[in-house]
């Protein structure tokens, strides 16, 4: 062959792309559109209760130590858990951000109120901060908790006299593990939403393929029925039909064998006629609306990506129908080929009648490959090739493949002809021929 080939060795398949990521994954802390799991319920009951319970710890001491304020100490309280709990329960908080910023905003101010009449109310900013980092963009929830801690400093600031370095220390450490809690958790959130998504597409393909199979084994099963029939019963009625034909000339005109010769070849024209039905019944769709030569320019017609030029050279004959399916099935794996990994803007298949052969070359101008490692195993392998150059070498025909690097591709299949096969194929020409002759004459006689 002098061009270079047509199926470029397979490459590792394109990874594909993940699709995009909520922005902010829901925490646990408040309910979600969606079921939560049962770890998620957990955490949004523990963060519901360390509220309520700072709180109620917050009202007791009040009452216990008698404070001066205990009454607005009490009610700052109630109102906090109202506001707390209202937002809680909304629906729109967790679908609207500008409803979760406003809830937000009467939190702080409750809040606001409890610091200022108990100094424990500071203890109520460590589960703002993974409120206002749920509720809130990133940068937006972590300048919220900056505001907070300073807040929660600045109300224990003005209810003691003493300035400690735990003044500080609590509500910045607080804030910080909050932040670095709540990013740990967006992070296991991506991870987890990245492997279900690897599984769905694992599930998914794994259907698909499935389905090629059993595609594929039925098809195979049916090409083999196929190819059966063609070989053995056809054949055979052809024969019997060549010799009765033969056996009926050699008589004479008066025989008495002669009618039920002519029977016998009647009822063997009648099953080798059904015995071909049944071989077009189970030949690939493609073959069943015309020749191969038909089958593979419609082939080439329907290709996307590249243009692909189907030429017929020689005279076409009939081939036998393993003949046709298998040049069929090499020209559409090669074209596959062609378009999923030769990256070619051309390509061209070629079938070529000869005396005693057949040949189908399929040329491309992409990018080529070395043939040496795939035959080694080297790279990434596929079973394009090898299932090419198995069908051809089923039916005794020579498989090639030239291919370098950037010089694009070639692939060439070449089935010889058998003595048989030829022979086979001008009796059922000449049997046609005088079966058409012979319904003239009767037609002339009537």
């Amino acid at each position: 062959m002098t061009a270079p080939v047509s199926s470029a060795v397979p490459a590792r398949p394109a990874v594909p792309a993940r699709p995009a990521l909520p922005a902010r994954p829901t925490l646990p802390a408040l309910p979600a559109t969606r079921a939560l799991t049962p770890v998620s319920k957990v955490l949004r009951l523990c963060l519901h209760a360390l509220l309520f319970g700072l709180l109620a710890l917050a009202a007791g001491r009040a009452v216990t130590d008698s404070a001066p304020r205990a009454g607005w100490v009490i009610a700052a309280c109630a109102v906090l858990a109202a506001v707390y709990a209202g937002g809680v329960r909304a629906p729109a908080v967790h679908s609207s951000p500008r409803a979760g910023a406003l809830w937000l905003a009467g939190l702080g101010a409750a809040w606001a109120a409890l610091l200022v009449v108990c100094p424990d109310g500071l203890w109520i900013a460590f589960p703002l901060y993974f409120l206002e980092l749920h509720l809130l963009r990133l940068r937006w929830g972590v300048a919220a908790v900056a505001v907070t801690a300073c807040a929660a400093i600045a109300g224990f600031l003005a209810h003691s006299s003493a300035v400690t370095p735990g003044a500080f220390l609590g509500p910045l450490l607080g804030g910080a593990v909050a932040v670095a809690t709540v990013l740990g958790y967006q992070a296991l959130y991506r991870e987890s939403e990245r492997r279900r998504e690897l599984i769905e597409e694992l599930i998914t393909t794994r259907a698909e393929l499935a389905a090629a199979e059993r595609g594929a084994g039925i098809l195979a099963e049916r090409e083999r029925l196929a190819r059966e029939i063609h070989d053995t019963l056809a054949q055979g009625l052809s024969s019997i039909q060549l010799l009765l034909r033969a056996a009926e000339r050699a008589l004479p005109g008066e025989a008495p064998a002669l009618e039920h010769i002519a029977r016998a070849r009647e009822a063997a024209q009648e099953n080798l006629a059904e015995a071909r039905r049944f071989v077009r019944a189970l030949t690939p769709p493609d073959l069943e609306r015309g020749s191969l030569a038909a089958a593979l320019e419609r082939l080439c017609a329907g290709v996307p990506g590249p243009r692909v030029r189907f030429s017929l050279s020689g005279s076409p004959r009939v081939l036998p129908t393993p003949y046709e399916v298998a040049l069929l099935r090499i020209a559409q794996s090669a074209l596959a080929n062609v378009v999923r990994h030769a990256r070619a803007g051309r390509a061209e298949i070629t079938l070529t009648f000869m005396d005693a052969s057949v040949t189908l070359d399929i040329v491309d101008d992409g990018h080529g490959f070395d043939p040496s490692s795939v035959a080694s195993g080297a790279g990434d392998g596929g079973f394009g090739l090898p299932a090419m150059r198995s069908r051809a070498e089923t039916l005794g025909g020579l498989f090639t493949v030239e291919s370098d690097p950037g010089q694009g591709t070639a692939v060439a299949v070449t089935l010889p002809l058998a003595l048989e096969h030829l022979e086979h194929a001008d009796h059922a020409d000449h049997a046609d021929h005088a079966d058409h002759a012979e319904h003239r004459d009767a037609v002339e006689a009537l």
